[in-house]
């Protein structure tokens, strides 16, 4: 994947973006695509926001998949494990997997948002219809990218309005106000598709998802997932009927994102070469033993360890599989989360659906039917298993109530006393993480 190379993209978003005065003769400055952007330049700027959403997505998977238990990475940094099992008392608003995130989901939205304002003044041969497609292509990333922001920082609050770097707005804490944010933000951009025009080139992770059409599928996905976390089932199963959604089709039918060994590009870091101690992805015991017998899903997502292996007092057995090479892509949504959400959306009103969408489920995990009225909790652990090491855990346990030591298994922790002596290690479940400390006072 090329790097967009032109653009200095921002820091931490409280400093805003600079942009160097330099003459480039290979691509334009931020200054010329402002004012007469060529096809060439905005499709320059998608491949930036598509390059640039990938960032830093290993912390956020690891850090909120360590908080809710699902699992462990064992590396050279000890704050994997002892901050985000709260061992060590409140989560650091400074440290890698607070600001991490933070900042490589604004400097997507920030591309996104220099795409949008190139627009109006954009070349000649840039027509109507095309400005639509990279509007409803820009407006459909930056609700994706304010999705896992709300998914990870919540009530701490986020920034909604950044589009001047020099007047950022406030942190919005509401989760209401976000979420209807993003949500109207995913509509704009579905009526914008309507009717309009790709001149881009996707990734091959958007294989199926690369015209208006198809890409408004994707944007209907997200909103049904949005519509579903703001608790408004009857919108979500409206979204998913303009989805991409199949309840009898392939379970990883959706857009990903994609990796490669280029040099300059990035690998996934959540494949992890089997057998390693030092940098490793363990799911916890407690995942493992609570599965139903037979479910498909464990088989194919870990692989048990010779012998038990452990790190910070945790002690683990299964490390991951769930990418088998450095360049798995990585799905962004899937036909098998919207059958979740199918089921979920359906509880209460249609319980033959909800156990239609919940059995396709278990059933291509070789588990057989469920039976009786479905329920949240029902949803939930097939969502635990399905969608295991992919960011989703903190969201939904938080989400459903269900964020507490009465829902989530601690895995025994050990540590050791002044006199010596090892015992029980006092662990802690956070729901969030903290706002960035540059953003503090901001």
């Amino acid at each position: 994947m090329k790097k967009l190379s032109y653009i200095i993209l921002c820091g931490v978003l409280t400093f805003g973006c600079e942009i160097d005065e330099q003459i480039n003769p290979n691509a334009p400055a931020v200054e010329n695509i402002a004012e007469g952007a060529t096809e060439t330049d905005l499709n320059n700027l998608v491949t930036g926001v598509l390059a640039r959403m990938r960032n830093s997505y290993s912390i956020y998977a690891t850090a909120t998949g360590t908080i809710t238990r699902e699992l462990y990475l064992f590396d050279a940094d000890p704050r994997n494990t002892t901050d985000l099992i709260g061992t060590e008392g409140s989560l650091d608003n400074d440290s890698f997997y607070t600001t991490a995130n933070w900042i490589n989901r604004y400097r997507t939205i920030k591309n996104c948002n220099i795409l949008l304002e190139s627009l109006p003044a954009a070349a000649e041969s840039v027509s109507a219809a095309e400005k639509n497609g990279y509007s409803g292509f820009a407006k459909t990333m930056i609700a994706h990218q304010f999705l896992i922001l709300w998914g990870a920082y919540f009530d701490s609050g986020i920034r909604l309005d950044v589009e001047d770097p020099d007047n950022f707005g406030p942190l919005v804490t509401n989760e209401g106000q976000v979420l209807q944010f993003v949500r109207d933000l995913l509509d704009e951009a579905n009526t914008e598709l309507n009717g309009a025009e790709f001149s881009m080139v996707f990734t091959s992770g958007f294989a199926g998802f690369d015209t208006p059409s198809t890409f408004a599928q994707f944007n209907r996905a997200l909103a049904a997932r949005a519509a579903l976390y703001a608790g408004d089932n009857a919108s979500a199963l409206t979204h998913l009927n303009d989805s991409f959604f199949d309840i009898s089709g392939d379970l990883s039918i959706g857009p990903k994102m994609i990796f490669s060994t280029t040099g300059g590009d990035l690998l996934n870091d959540l494949f992890k070469t089997p057998g390693q101690n030092g940098n490793q992805i363990f799911a916890s015991d407690t995942w493992v033993s609570e599965a139903q017998a037979g479910d498909l899903r464990v088989q194919n997502k870990v692989t048990q360890r010779a012998a038990p292996f452990t790190k910070s007092g945790i002690m683990v057995n299964y490390e991951t599989n769930l990418y088998t090479t450095s360049t798995s892509p990585i799905d962004i949504i899937r036909n098998e989360e919207l059958m979740l959400i199918y089921a979920e959306a359906n509880i209460g009103t249609n319980n033959t659906e909800a156990l239609a969408g919940i059995n396709a489920v278990r059933s291509a995990a070789g588990l057989p039917d469920l039976v009786g009225t479905v329920t949240v909790q029902d949803v939930l652990v097939e969502r635990r298993y399905s969608l295991w090491g992919e960011a989703h855990r903190m969201v939904d346990l938080r989400r459903t109530g269900n964020l507490t030591e009465t829902y989530i298994t601690l895995d025994p922790v050990t540590t050791t006393d002044e006199d010596g002596n090892v015992i029980p290690a006092t662990q802690e479940i956070f729901n969030q993480f903290p706002v960035p400390l540059d953003e503090v006072g901001n």
